[in-house]
């Protein structure tokens, strides 16, 4: 089991160091968690300037007539005109819910081929996606790195040649607790963020996700300041190679465990854009309040 509760400590500029981490009830045991200053966005205290974007990974989830009642209870909430939703259901749902679900609504594919059509039986191309009109995929996302053995290379090929063809996509990055606990976890993330930039020439078409993959789906959830920290590192990652301007510009969304217990504290971080939202997904009343957490990042920004 992952930490619920953290001693903060403050490290060191510009080294690395540890975090003790308190498991309640066993008070002997802890995990050690890389921490790093980054002392050019501690400090920060405006919102980043990107637009406000949640997604829906529904997952391998779904039945015909369990997608049609989310489709519909999604129909019958609001969202906020001034952000970006989109939802990303199996293949098998993918034209259906496009076709049915309202146009505050955009769609995403779960994953797609690194290539054009040909023979890569069971796959399906970023060509078939836009021939279709689904206008987003997301790719890298930690189950496909682990269970397809998808690397970092391939992945930023497949986001790379994605965009070619015409879509957005939503790109995963984020850290196992090993790499996480062995100290790896800014060069994890560097390592993932490097395999994309020779694939990217436009930054707007891609919003950057970070999943820690010890939170997904176990209902542990990065603190806002855990979070916070690795956003304003992939910022600053983005800054170094396209600018601070650009940087600020592009959207980093959080996911991991999100849910419409937590969204609202996490919306106030400055550097988290949003969300890619699991579980919580599948359920219409708790996903359209993770929409509406923008109001908190709006409170935020106006303070």
């Amino acid at each position: 089991m992952i930490a619920a509760q953290l001693r903060n400590i403050a490290p060191a500029a510009g080294k690395c160091t540890a975090r003790r981490v308190l498991i309640p009830g066993q008070s002997n045991q802890c995990l050690r968690l890389a921490s790093r200053h980054l002392a050019s966005r501690d400090v920060r205290t405006e919102a980043s300037k990107a637009k406000f974007f949640v997604g829906g990974n529904w997952k391998c989830n779904g039945s015909h007539a369990s997608v049609e009642k989310l489709v519909n209870e999604l129909n019958d909430g609001g969202v906020p005109s001034d952000i970006d939703v989109v939802v990303a259901p199996p293949f098998i749902f993918l034209d259906w819910v496009r076709s049915n679900i309202k146009s505050e609504y955009q769609v995403a594919a779960q994953n797609c081929w690194v290539k054009s059509d040909g023979a890569f039986t069971g796959e399906i191309s970023a060509e078939m996606l836009m021939d279709t009109h689904v206008p987003w995929v997301i790719t890298g996302h930690s189950e496909r790195r682990s269970l397809c053995g998808e690397s970092n290379k391939f992945v930023g090929e497949k986001t790379g040649h994605a965009l070619d063809v015409g879509l957005k996509v939503i790109a995963c990055v984020g850290e196992t607790l090993d790499q996480r606990n062995s100290g790896s976890l800014w060069y994890t993330l560097d390592s993932q963020m490097q395999a994309l930039f020779p694939n990217v020439q436009d930054w707007s078409r891609v919003v950057v996700a970070y999943e820690p993959v010890w939170a997904i789906g176990t209902g542990q959830v990065a603190t806002p300041e855990q979070a916070q920290e690795v956003h304003a590192y992939l910022r600053t990652v983005l800054a170094n190679k396209l600018g601070p301007s650009a940087a600020e510009n592009v959207r980093i969304i959080y996911g991991g465990s999100v849910n419409d217990g937590n969204c609202n504290e996490l919306a106030t971080q400055p550097d988290i854009d949003g969300f890619l939202v699991g579980g919580a997904s599948l359920k219409a009343p708790s996903f359209l309040n993770i929409c509406n957490s923008v109001s908190s990042r709006r409170a935020m920004a106006s303070w």
